[in-house]
């Protein structure tokens, strides 16, 4: 598996975040669906990862960072046909290495409180996230568990 940035043009990772979106969107009410679509990833604080088998698109992840010497795990998706492989914790190492490299001091991450986000929590926490309260622009929402990790 090769992990690189990606520069969000390929058909591919077009439709890999559609149906993140798609799946975010099952989930949560609008106004609790914070994942970002093509245009807001390509924000220059952004840095977007994808990991590849092949010419297989795995998954992918982001890392915003913020002002504040922090960083943002955005848009942390495994295909639907890759899961259960370790991809998502491969790209967490990839992105927080990269976070450290750059002197980040701590990640911060926002993702559902309903059952299909369980998966999610629980590689959080085995990488050593804990529960917070909201961070950034975030506002307290039941359908929202915000986590962060001191690097």
């Amino acid at each position: 598996m090769k992990i690189i940035v990606d520069d969000l043009r390929g058909p591919e990772i077009a439709a890999l975040l559609e149906s993140h979106l798609d799946l975010m969107r099952s989930q949560s009410p609008p106004e609790s669906v914070h994942a970002l679509d093509l245009d807001s990833l390509r924000r220059p604080e952004i840095t977007f990862w994808t990991a590849w088998q092949g010419e297989a698109l795995l998954g992918c992840g982001a890392l915003k960072q913020m002002e504040n010497g922090e960083g943002e795990i955005k848009s942390m998706h495994t295909a639907k046909t890759a899961r259960g492989k370790g991809i998502a914790a491969k790209l967490l190492n990839h992105l927080e290495d990269h976070a450290r490299s750059n002197g980040l001091t701590c990640l911060n991450l926002e993702t559902g409180s309903q059952d299909g986000f369980a998966p999610a929590r629980m590689l959080y926490s085995k990488f050593g996230y804990a529960i917070c309260p909201p961070f950034g622009d975030y506002a307290e929402d039941p359908n929202s568990t915000f986590m962060t990790k001191v690097l």
